[in-house]
């Protein structure tokens, strides 16, 4: 089954389907861009994807640069030296090609490229957002090569400061791209354990959002479509990489958990920023790690809607017991690892990294209220494998 070429608006314009990289062209006319500068990671600028792509800008006749030098968790000095790339050039656009890494820095990029302030100033902290100039805000054309982060319909971006050894959220509404080019076949060529991590890593999304606490039934009903649809469909695109009805699911229910979680994440994400900073490990991963543990931690106050997940996977059990053995029952056919251990992670410096969670964003939106201890014990009982502390 081949899935219809479609376009969405919510939350913003999305051109879904297969080739429709070869319409980047006119996203850029769209927006009004006659000069983009194209960011990817230094990885993914080696791989075929990009010259085909940029081929395409050739053959259009746009002028454009490619910037490369972002890392797996990007850096301040990676956008600092990118806005100076995009100021050299005289860029009026970004491109952001590649998985969640290259996309949130050039989300960056372009929100940076017109500022005055330090890009600490708009962590998302308060009313930070308040104090851009919204002049210097450059066009944003997002194209994912992952099914993973979502982050080209998300409105921030995760930047690691190296000084702190901390991941920190820069945020602006204006940071949404206006135009998602989704196209399946940009996908087909992600390893099979990536497309596992960056596929869980989608399902943590939703799961968090569907269990923030708060009013947003938008966001929840997105949130469990896209849990059921990864379920249905991320098994088989680990296991045929070629199939494009499976990648195509995934990519829409990677934009779907991103979208869900303007509802909240959790405690999953407070504790994996910390370690993707200190230990340098790729994010999915370690949410994938995580679930499980978190979800026994904060098992009181989400039953019920567990209760309704279990109903709508079709286990035959209910609950959040039932829901934390289908994770793990998944993540064993993924060959995703059960303990942090196993990705030489230990606990020893597990107050700290309870403490640091405890200041990350997505903490006072978990589910119910946790201190810096209750997150220091999730972050042991990860590294140990132990569900039955928490």
């Amino acid at each position: 089954m081949q899935l219809a070429n479609t376009n969405w608006n919510y939350p913003t314009t999305i051109w879904f389907g297969n080739g429709r990289i070869n319409e980047i062209a006119q996203a850029c006319q769209k927006l009004g861009i006659k000069n983009p500068l194209f960011v990817t990671d230094d990885g993914l600028v080696k791989l075929d994807i990009v010259e085909k792509t940029i081929n395409i800008l050739k053959k259009e006749g746009f002028s454009f640069t490619v910037y490369s030098d972002v890392q797996g968790n990007p850096t301040e000095k990676n956008v600092v030296n990118g806005v100076a790339h995009y100021i050299k050039n005289n860029h009026d656009g970004v491109i952001a090609f590649g998985g969640g890494s290259a996309i949130d820095a050039a989300k960056t990029i372009a929100f940076m490229s017109g500022q005055t302030r330090s890009l600490w100033d708009f962590e998302d902290v308060g009313d930070n957002w308040s104090y851009a100039d919204l002049s210097g805000i450059a066009p944003i054309i997002a194209v994912p090569t992952t099914a993973g982060t979502g982050s080209e319909v998300g409105r921030a971006s995760v930047i690691l400061d190296e000084k702190l050894h901390t991941k920190k959220i820069i945020f602006h509404p204006k940071m949404l791209p206006g135009i998602v080019i989704s196209d399946p076949e940009l996908t087909l060529d992600l390893p099979s354990h990536i497309t596992a991590w960056t596929g869980v890593d989608a399902m943590v999304h939703a799961i968090e959002a569907y269990c923030a606490p708060g009013y947003h039934p938008m966001a929840e009903g997105i949130a469990i479509e896209a849990i059921r649809i990864i379920a249905n469909y991320l098994p088989i695109a680990v296991k045929d990489g070629n199939n494009l009805e499976a990648r195509g699911q995934m990519l829409v229910a990677a934009s779907m958990g991103a979208t869900a979680f303007q509802k909240g994440l959790g405690s999953v994400h407070s504790v994996a920023h910390q370690l993707g900073a200190i230990y340098n490990k790729q994010h999915g991963l370690l949410n994938a790690i995580i679930l499980p543990y978190a979800l026994k931690q904060n098992k009181a106050v989400i039953e019920d809607k567990m209760v309704h997940l279990s109903k709508v996977l079709g286990l035959e059990k209910w609950g959040t017991d039932a829901i934390i053995n289908y994770i793990i029952s998944l993540r064993k056919e993924l060959n995703i690892p059960h303990t942090l251990k196993e990705i030489d992670i230990n606990a020893d410096n597990a107050i700290e990294i309870g403490e640091m969670a405890y200041k990350d964003p997505s903490t006072p939106s978990n589910a119910k209220p946790v201190n810096a201890k209750d997150l220091e014990q999730l972050f042991r009982a990860a590294v140990s494998g132990n569900l039955n502390g928490l």
